[in-house]
């Protein structure tokens, strides 16, 4: 599939995104309809606060849901079982020695939308996610980060678990 628009997920993240839609499109919107038409109620709607903040409530609802069926239209799932579980790829967890630091670090590579640096999820677009994808356990890489380059020793490579 040669798709420009193609965003890697795994499953996790997929799904993720589903959920969320399935909620606006099943739930929030009623919930804000209700609000609309509550707000109606108050009166002149040209000096009405509360019709106001339901609509532009609304709106943000709207864009969200067009925002995911974009998404979810053009998503890739990585399947974990068809993937070499020794090179790294979107769903793997990478312990790497990192000299400038003199420290190891675990992370997992995720989708971009997928990413929470918090959790060490990184994007397989960032510079280290570019730098570690299609490598395996045993091989130094360098990392051309904005802040300047960096080493890191790739230690071992295993598939993410889903939570």
């Amino acid at each position: 599939m040669s798709n420009k628009n193609a965003m890697y997920y795994t499953q996790e993240g997929y799904d993720t995104l589903v959920n969320e839609l399935n909620y606006l499109k099943n739930t929030r919107r009623a919930e804000i309809a209700h609000d609309i038409e509550v707000a109606r109620g108050f009166g002149d709607l040209s000096e009405n606060a509360e019709y106001d903040e339901a609509r532009n409530e609304q709106a943000k609802v709207e864009a969200r849901i067009k925002e995911l069926d974009e998404k979810i239209r053009h998503a890739i799932i990585v399947d974990e079982s068809t993937i070499d579980s020794d090179i790294i790829s979107v769903g793997s967890t990478v312990t790497v020695y990192d000299h400038d630091m003199e420290c190891e670090a675990e992370y997992s590579i995720v989708g971009s939308n997928e990413v929470d640096p918090v959790a060490n999820r990184i994007s397989d677009l960032s510079p280290i996610g570019r730098a570690l994808m299609g490598k395996h356990a045993g091989v130094s890489v360098t990392v051309d980060a904005p802040a300047g380059s960096f080493v890191l020793d790739i230690k071992s490579v295993t598939r993410t678990k889903n939570k």
